[in-house]
């Protein structure tokens, strides 16, 4: 045969309610200790824990009278104090709701921008080597300069060469980049976007 399950809290509570309801008395603890046992099924254990609740919850009323503390309850205040608690709840349940959406469209904002990060990096670094490339080009026509005029013809071509490649990636791509990561990871840092402006100005 299956144990006996016990009484869970939420039980204890409303059964407690019910012994203030039917009587419509004034109780002290010691009578709710005597009463709830026999007629509602609460651990005595747990009598004085469940009431507190219950106060707690502003359900059942208590004052102190010399050195005793009495409790009652009535129905309709019971019903307030049931309606105001499902007030604060909603309202709690209603601002969480509202946090999880900020979250999320946050986590979303936050994942285009690292989706972007290696992509980004990969075409900083391919332009920086166009540049260099090209400034190497431009010293060794200046050293050929007074040279055999093929010569410097034939530097002359392969300079405007390196310039067309990199005019091509900065122009089709990479400006594209470099003005999307301004704006989402460098809003408020007008050093590090004149940093990045000048890589594209080539």
């Amino acid at each position: 045969m299956s144990k006996k399950k016990g009484l869970s809290l939420e039980e204890k509570r409303t059964r407690m309610m019910e012994i203030f309801f039917d009587s419509k008395d004034v109780f002290q603890l010691k009578d709710i200790e005597k009463i709830a046992p026999k007629s509602k099924g609460i651990s005595p254990m747990t009598v004085k824990d469940v009431l507190q609740s219950l106060v707690d919850d502003n359900m059942v009323d208590c004052e102190r009278v010399g050195t005793s503390n009495y409790y009652w309850a009535f129905p309709s205040k019971a019903v307030h104090a049931r309606k105001h608690k499902l007030e604060e709840l909603q309202k709690q349940a209603s601002e969480a709701k509202q946090r999880k959406e900020s979250l999320q469209k946050a986590v979303e904002k936050a994942k285009i921008g690292r989706q972007d990060t290696k992509e980004r990096s990969s075409m900083l670094k391919e332009l920086q080597a166009l540049r260099e490339e090209r400034t190497q080009l431009q010293a060794e026509l200046e050293k050929y300069r007074e040279c055999d005029p093929e010569v410097v013809e034939e530097m002359r071509k392969s300079n405007v060469v390196a310039k067309e490649a990199v005019s091509r990636w900065t122009e089709s791509t990479i400006e594209d980049t470099i003005s999307f990561t301004l704006t989402m990871f460098l809003p408020s840092n007008p050093g590090q976007k004149r940093s990045l402006h000048s890589m594209t100005d080539v």
